[in-house]
């Protein structure tokens, strides 16, 4: 079993409406720079973004009404790391809540400085709705 991380961040607006908003593959790179400051590119059932050699592949879990996010995203190396990522109730409001999973071979430092970089993320996710 893998160690977890998860880091949420609130929204001030009513979920289903904030996930119709931002569930898109198309509207992550506006706010996610862990997957891509550019485009996505759609590629049948996968989206690839510009990495560092190769490009990175993405899947994103299919619009659905209990607010799940996930997506699953190939490096370069041919594995696939699982983010869950969801959007949830909180009263008028919403939670958005992001996992990440230690890798296997993944320092300490390198799992606290992804998991820095995803709260800056979701941050960014968050400044795009301001109160």
């Amino acid at each position: 079993m893998l160690e977890a991380r998860t880091i949420s961040i609130s929204i001030n607006r009513p979920w289903r409406a904030l996930y119709e908003t931002i569930w898109r593959p198309e509207f992550f790179p506006g706010w996610a720079s862990g997957l891509s400051d550019a485009a996505l590119e759609p590629r049948g059932d996968q989206w690839l973004a510009a990495g560092p050699e190769d490009p990175i592949r993405i899947r994103f879990t299919g619009h659905n009404g209990f607010g799940v996010m996930d997506h699953w995203v190939d490096p370069g190396d041919g594995r696939e790391i699982h983010i869950p990522l969801r959007v949830v109730a909180n009263e008028s409001g919403a939670e958005v809540l992001l996992t990440l999973f230690r890798q296997p071979g993944m320092s300490e430092a390198k799992f606290l400085a992804d998991a820095e970089w995803a709260e800056r993320d979701l941050r960014r996710l968050q400044s795009l709705f301001p109160d």
